[in-house]
């Protein structure tokens, strides 16, 4: 060693009172050098000390945020709410690119066969999808984090869904794109999707993050059966006005059931089912 800690610094650092940079300097000095460190322990408080090492393990074992959740802070997003957002599973890129990879696919076969029912059946349940894969104990990497989270169960319930959703309508807006020689027919998904949706979050306080969602993807798909068989050459009902009606009327009611029943997501926390979580 040719350099060693200044005197008068090392008595700052016993005593706490070094700053940065000078204490990352020392910090790792004294971590390499034997002879700073005996300088140290004859002049340093011990308690002082102890509080040193405990500060610099604090700054060793804290979390480096990722670049996604640097921007929502930046955006005015605080940061225990930006983490809960960035450890949302279904934001990750493998689920994107899959989700994009599906409707790329599915768009290909619109054109191909003329048939925008196609599309429109598939994209309300990806939003549907997308937001009960969002919380649980088995697909949550941060569920016991969010459980013991300060924050209402609602709350953290829907900061991960306004995430997820609000993804899942920007990558649907894109693939509506592709189509426009149906106009604003190729639009009539966005309603039913936030009706499915709001229907799946209500029911899960009671059902589950599995059970609500798989019931009401059953029960759309089987609405579109039943409209194809009644009308296989005209447009299916839930993509008409009166359809487009009912739709965001069952969003609006759905939605003041889920903000009725908020209060179950803290006195069942694990979101009224066993093994899953509304964070």
């Amino acid at each position: 060693m040719t350099w060693h800690v200044a005197e008068e610094d090392l008595r700052a650092y016993a005593h706490g009172a070094l700053t940065p940079p000078l204490l990352w300097s020392a910090d790792t000095h004294l971590a390499q050098c034997a002879c700073c460190r005996a300088r140290l322990a004859e002049s340093a408080d011990p308690v002082a000390l102890d509080t040193g090492w405990e500060r610099l393990d604090a700054e060793l074992d804290a979390p480096r945020p990722s670049l996604s959740e640097r921007l929502l802070v930046r955006f005015g997003v605080s940061d225990h709410t930006a983490r809960l957002l960035t450890a949302t599973p279904v934001l990750r890129r493998s689920w994107l690119l899959a989700v994009l990879l599906l409707l790329v696919s599915t768009v290909l076969a619109v054109r191909v066969v003329d048939q925008p029912a196609l599309f429109l059946a598939l994209a309300p349940l990806l939003p549907l999808v997308g937001v009960a894969l969002s919380y649980g104990r088995a697909l949550d990497p941060t569920f016991e984090m969010a459980v013991v989270a300060p924050l209402h169960g609602f709350r953290l319930l829907m900061i991960r869904t306004v995430a997820v959703l609000g993804t899942g309508l920007v990558l649907n807006g894109l693939a509506t794109l592709a189509l426009p020689g149906y106009g604003l027919l190729a639009l009539s998904w966005l309603l039913p999707a936030l009706a499915l949706t709001a229907t799946g979050l209500a029911l899960s306080a009671r059902l589950g993050p599995v059970l609500a969602p798989a019931l009401v993807g059953g029960a759309w798909l089987t609405l579109l059966g039943v409209a194809h068989e009644r009308s296989p050459d005209e447009t299916l009902v839930p993509f008409t006005a009166a359809g487009q009606s009912s739709a965001a009327f069952v969003a609006v009611l759905a939605a003041l059931l889920l903000y009725l029943g908020r209060d179950r997501f803290d006195s069942r926390p694990l979101g009224g089912f066993q093994g899953g979580g509304a964070g």
